[in-house]
């Protein structure tokens, strides 16, 4: 059995929460939300995208309680969880919230609550495997990646650049990297002939990656360096050929 998190937590929003909201939201609900460190704080508040499932639940007699793991993903690439206990055992039935930085914290607290004394410690009746956030396959650079994208685009002399809706798609850029390729053409051509590629890798806010390859040569009529952009390594490498091709 599996139980969506939306539904299971609390009424679902209107539209998609921000990693930002979603943090807000959890903090602001739990008791205990000033005890997670500082520091764990400051590295969600750089969070790219999040994701939310139940990951166990109790009910009996009259009495529940539910854990739900919270994940974010980070500018970084790495990934971030949080656990949340949802129960009703205190006075009044109400349902308390309680937030904790590991599993075994939450195993912790868990085993402190009033259930029935043949509640096995931690049984997970229902479980839920959140699935994997996919870590990024790039080291980033969190800063200008916006600012980045436009000059690289800027300055890219070939026709069959990427276009428009790929300026507009890397202006919601959060984080780059620049890698150098290996390999070149490996054609003879005049003294001081030469080609560069480089991917230049960008992280959305989403959590999508998308490179753009440049390369960099002097086969040009006068021998000045040129700037060629495209959306992807083949296409960069063919129009490396190219040129190296049309170089006596």
């Amino acid at each position: 059995m599996s139980v969506p998190y939306e539904t299971a937590a609390c009424e679902p929003p209107d539209s998609p929460e921000s990693p930002e909201e979603h943090l807000a939201r959890l903090l602001g609900r739990a008791l205990n939300s000033f005890e997670l460190p500082d520091e764990t704080i400051r590295r969600l508040d750089c969070a790219l995208a999040h994701d939310g499932s139940l990951h166990s639940a109790h009910h009996s007699a009259g009495l529940h309680r539910e854990t739900y793991r919270h994940t974010w993903l980070l500018a970084d690439g790495s990934a971030l969880t949080l656990w949340e206990l949802v129960h009703n055992t205190a006075p009044g039935s109400e349902p308390q919230h309680e937030l904790y930085v590991d599993e075994e914290e939450l195993r912790t607290a868990t085993s402190r609550l009033p259930l029935p004394p043949d509640t096995p410690d931690f049984e997970l009746p229902v479980t839920v495997q959140l699935p994997p956030v996919p870590a990024p396959r790039h080291v980033y650079v969190p800063d200008g990646s916006a600012d980045h994208a436009r000059r690289l685009l800027r300055r890219a002399e070939n026709a069959d650049r990427p276009g428009p809706e790929t300026a507009r798609l890397l202006a919601t850029a959060s984080a780059y990297q620049i890698t150098q390729a290996f390999g070149r053409p490996s054609r003879a051509g005049r003294p001081g002939l030469c080609f560069s590629l480089y991917e230049h890798a960008f992280l959305l806010r989403d959590g999508r990656e998308i490179s753009l390859w440049e390369v960099e040569h002097t086969a040009t009529p006068d021998g000045r360096h040129m700037c060629e952009v495209y959306a992807d390594e083949d296409a960069a490498r063919d129009a490396m050929e190219r040129r190296a091709a049309q170089i006596p």
